[in-house]
């Protein structure tokens, strides 16, 4: 046990090195899907055919593709010889999130009730003024715990992006694995880190949807 307890501290740089990488993926990632997901939710809720049509397939396709597929496909088939692996890993995490992103704005505004827009419109506001005054500060509130959700589930993917060599958390760990053979330990102190990440995000998003549930009494 002292052993296992001492080989974890000799270790701990490397894999909070792979974390720090892991983080960056996550929140760069996670910020480009927004801006994308916020792009395509324009699309499907524009009311004209061809955009909802690209927005629909584009999120039908992302979503139906596992993520390692994805990785696998983007890099050694569209920017492998074009951008470094960390940039290439932000891209490929914004992608597969700003489906999901997509989905959580639409859900978020459509469930406003329409009058308010109806009435928005009544008193002389234009659509986009109404959506960024009256509708989504409102659903704002309704996606927080959503985004933060995906964020949790973004944030854990980042693991799957090992299969293109990308030096995160995961992939740190199979490189000391492959120098000590202690498979088993390695991994049992990536997930140990994984866990207490996770479980600290985890407690902020339901902070926040307690915050949120008191604000609205």
């Amino acid at each position: 046990m002292l052993d296992y307890f001492s080989d974890c501290w000799k270790y701990l740089p490397s894999l909070l090195g792979g974390l720090k990488l892991t983080l960056i993926i996550a929140v760069v990632g996670i910020a480009l899907a927004i801006v994308l997901g916020i792009l395509l939710c324009a699309f499907s809720i524009s009311g004209i055919f061809v955009l909802e049509k690209i927005a629909g397939i584009y999120i039908t396709v992302v979503r139906g593709i596992p993520l390692m597929i994805l990785a696998l496909f983007m890099y050694f088939g569209v920017i492998k010889n074009s951008l470094d692996l960390l940039p290439s890993a932000i891209i490929i995490l914004a992608i597969n999130a700003s489906a999901y992103m997509a989905e959580i704005f639409r859900a978020g505004i459509q469930a406003i009730d329409f009058g308010q827009t109806e009435a928005a419109r009544s008193l002389g506001l234009s659509y986009f003024q109404a959506m960024y005054k009256i509708i989504l500060p409102q659903a704002f509130k309704i996606m927080i715990p959503s985004l933060m959700n995906q964020f949790i589930s973004s944030l854990k993917d980042t693991a799957i992006l090992s299969a293109i060599s990308v030096n995160e958390l995961t992939m740190t760990a199979k490189v000391i694995i492959a120098r000590n053979y202690n498979a088993f330990e390695l991994y049992s102190y990536a997930a140990i880190i994984y866990l207490i990440v996770i479980a600290l995000l985890t407690y902020l998003s339901k902070r926040v949807e307690r915050k949120l549930s008191y604000d609205k009494r």
